[in-house]
């Protein structure tokens, strides 16, 4: 049985693919597109399904969309239809803001656009698609009964509980906002979840944060990570402000007040304007009541539920900041967070959710080790490439040991393998590489990448290596925790620990992704250093790279020194 996942409404539009409770290939759409997130998420874009990732899904399982059995979209528009319109086959849409008669119906004038294009998205998945993708769209028929609206916050916690190794499990969401949850509390056994507790629009941390975002001068829905690296320069002398918006209550309920920004932090930062110690300040005041609340909200969960297992998902279980504090002061034993915890993975985890309910099984076979679910290309398809671009390369005998020799000259690497990565991180397959050891690398790459200064880099470690490295490092693949390097070790990998001590780390064993363990294997034996920095491969406001010809491009326009795609190198 096969189940295509997708997210299509908000940003990070993305596909997946399921056969019998099995992914086989999961990916982002603007990986296709080259707009980053896919599309802006206002009210006119929902209309937009990610056709290219869908195509992308379907190829890799060699069927065509009649094939497939269900369909799982990652939102409910039902739920924001009031009972008063149910049945009714019209509803009004203003023609300019504030001309809608819908009264208290709403929240939102536009808010039956947004919905009608939802409801409507079968047709669109019908008859939408660009002309050409036809082969694995022409003469789509979808009956109603195999498409699934399936409720936001429950992709986001079967895509954190369905790939998990934990059979039982207390799961937690948080982003900015589904159809009316924003914080659920869920119990997780087998392939059931059981809702225990929801926190409502407008009370929110996710938006509190994305509006903080905006504030600082940083584009929302996209920018907060950059937040969570400004808090680091700061100190918490604005904690009683961010603490009076953010009022915890009993049984895992918050609300959260009038901001008031500028009336109590002065007008707000342009684009491009000069980061002062004030703004560093906003930024480490609300990382510091963020984490509080999340210590506080998962505390009440384990009393709650009694369960030594958490799982995170939705876009705050991106803040690896955040996610530490749990790991180290929390209440649950274990912790496991979806790679793709924005609503990229709510694609997935829709897609897990109906595959269990239609298969009518309880049994978990499905683990998520890796996030190598997206693209690949060939040897012959990346060397015939090359010679029509007719680009200067040469093949390498042994691309570990060249490469390790490249990266030990102190150079940046361009490096192109295997399966490409879903989630927003880039972890061996799209990543620029260089050797941490030099202090003046972060700056480095923060130029290639015309990226803004204050940006730290991470490391990629070898997996056995990361105790010695890192303060009582654990398997960590997906670079959602950070750690404190070992003092003895700072001066060694300069590059990789940020202004507060901390690195946001990635282990790397064999199994997971062969050339890039043995990479760094033989970086090791040639440094004594089992590290390298890891950033992802593109640049400022653009995707990750997915095709040849993309990071072939993103190398020739970028100032760094030798491009490794599969097994060629190409240098300047």
């Amino acid at each position: 049985m096969y189940v295509l996942g997708i997210n299509a409404v908000f940003h990070d539009s993305a596909a997946c693919i399921i056969k019998d409770g099995q992914l086989l290939a999961a990916t982002e759409e603007e990986r296709f597109t080259h707009f980053k997130h896919g599309k802006r998420p206002v009210p006119f874009s929902t209309w937009e399904l990610p056709f290219h990732a869908i195509d992308y899904c379907l190829s890799v399982a060699g069927i065509h969309i009649n094939d497939v059995d269900h369909i799982a979209y990652s939102f409910d528009p039902y739920l924001l239809v009031g009972e008063k319109y149910r049945g009714k086959s019209t509803i009004e849409i203003p023609f300019e803001e504030g001309q809608s008669a819908l009264g208290e119906d709403f929240r939102n004038v536009w808010d039956p656009l947004f919905l009608s294009s939802i409801i409507n998205a079968p047709g669109q998945l019908r008859d939408g698609y660009p002309h050409h993708l036809q082969k694995r769209f022409i003469g789509c028929n979808i009956p109603r009964e195999k498409w699934h609206f399936v409720e936001h916050h429950i992709s986001h916690a079967a895509s954190a509980f369905n790939c998990s190794p934990f059979k039982n499990a207390a799961i937690m969401t948080v982003d900015g906002r589904g159809e009316v949850a924003t914080t659920t509390y869920n119990v997780g056994k087998g392939h059931q979840i059981d809702r225990i507790g929801q926190v409502n629009m407008p009370h929110s941390l996710g938006l509190l944060y994305e509006d903080v975002t905006t504030y600082l001068g940083f584009l929302h829905s996209s920018d907060e990570y950059k937040v969570m690296a400004l808090a680091s320069y700061g100190k918490p002398e604005f904690v009683n402000d961010f603490r009076e918006m953010v009022q915890l209550g009993a049984n895992g309920q918050y609300t959260i007040g009038n901001q008031r920004f500028e009336e109590r932090f002065g007008p707000k930062r342009l684009r491009h304007e000069e980061f002062t110690k004030h703004h560093f300040n906003i930024a480490h005041s609300l990382q510091l009541v963020l984490e509080e609340s999340m210590l506080e909200l998962t505390g009440w969960l384990q009393k709650e539920t009694q369960e030594e297992n958490l799982c995170l998902a939705g876009g705050v279980a991106l803040n690896c900041v955040a996610n530490a504090r749990i790991r180290d002061r929390g209440a649950f034993k274990n912790i496991w967070v979806q790679p793709a915890s924005g609503d990229d993975g709510t694609a997935l985890g829709a897609a897990l959710w109906v595959d269990a309910q239609e298969r009518k099984t309880n049994e978990r076979t499905f683990e998520m080790t890796h996030c190598y679910w997206g693209p690949e290309y060939t040897d012959e398809q990346i060397e015939r490439s090359l010679k029509l671009w007719k680009v200067p390369y040469r093949k390498l005998e042994n691309i570990a040991e060249e490469t390790a020799d490249i990266l030990a000259q102190d150079k940046i690497i361009g490096w192109y393998q295997g399966r490409m990565e879903f989630g927003p991180r880039a972890l061996g397959s799209r990543s620029i590489l260089a050797s941490p050891i030099n202090p003046e690398m972060q700056a480095r790459l923060n130029e290639v990448k015309d990226r803004e200064d204050f940006r730290p880099v991470a490391p990629v470690v070898l997996e056995e290596e990361a105790t010695n490295w890192f303060e009582n490092a654990k398997y960590s693949p997906f670079m959602l925790f950070v750690y404190d390097v070992k003092p003895d070790k700072a001066d060694k990998i300069p590059a990789v620990r940020h202004t507060d001590g901390t690195a946001r780390i990635q282990t790397i064993n064999r199994d997971q992704h062969k050339n890039y363990y043995d990479l760094l294997k033989a970086f090791q034996n040639k440094t004594g250093v089992p590290v390298l920095v890891n950033t992802s491969f593109n640049t400022l406001g653009k995707p990750i790279v997915c095709t040849p010809r993309d990071a072939i491009e993103c190398f020739w326009t970028s100032p760094f020194d030798a491009l490794v795609i599969g097994s060629f190198v190409i240098e300047k």
